[in-house]
């Protein structure tokens, strides 16, 4: 299994498909290059300003080193500024350990479900009936962020998986995934709105969330 960062971008109104160029012209094969797994990359279908993807690493010790890699780089380096300047929060952040995941080709929309359980072992149980390889499930990895530069959320204890299934008695999230292969849809609802100081290494401004007391990082 491996290292798996879910993570959740809140952008400026209108900026997603800006940062979604820019990502896949430049950002996929930049950290392929430095050994990062990039994974599905997505737009929320219930909120036009969420970009959400995975990338995965083999361990711990080599996400530290491609990320130090990355971020000091060159590919960031030159595009870091015209990114950030998309997003209001790039810090919603799971640190997973799973098989990964990337949608078949042609898929037209994904439900990826984030799950809180109370009871691991009765989770386990649920996992055995309702879930498959297929779903690609994932828990959290509890190991210490060593490259804290990049916060990740801290604290929770959550299940991952992907494709429909029989809803789990726990909390649970249920995220509507569009893969950025297709055109977009149109939308309804959905604002943001933040501010911004800079890392020189990765060019990201802190963030607080009031709501967990949490600190953002770059």
């Amino acid at each position: 299994m491996s290292i798996v960062e879910l993570r959740q971008y809140t952008l400026h109104p209108g900026a997603r498909e800006t940062l979604i160029e820019l990502f896949e012209r430049e950002f996929v094969i930049g950290q392929q290059s430095v050994g990062i797994t990039v994974g599905g990359r997505f737009r929320d279908l219930d909120d036009p300003d969420r970009f959400v993807w995975l990338r995965a690493f083999p361990d711990m010790t080599r996400r530290r080193r491609s990320l130090e890699a990355f971020y000091t780089g060159p590919v960031w380096r030159e595009h870091r500024d015209a990114a950030n300047a998309t997003m209001i929060d790039s810090d919603d952040v799971l640190l997973l350990r799973g098989p990964g995941f990337t949608p078949e080709p042609g898929t037209r929309e994904v439900v990826a479900t984030v799950c809180h359980p109370s009871d691991p072992a009765a989770f386990d149980s649920y996992a055995a009936r309702h879930l498959g390889p297929g779903h690609a499930p994932h828990r959290t990895e509890h190991a210490e962020n060593d490259y804290p530069l990049l916060p990740v959320r801290t604290g929770e204890d959550v299940r991952v998986w992907f494709g429909p299934s029989e809803s789990p008695p726990w909390p649970t999230r249920r995220l509507r995934l569009e893969p950025v292969t297709t055109q977009p849809r149109a939308f309804t609802n959905g604002s943001a709105n933040g501010s911004p100081q800079t890392c020189p290494v990765t060019g990201r401004r802190p963030l607080a969330d009031p709501g967990s007391g949490r600190v953002g990082g770059w």
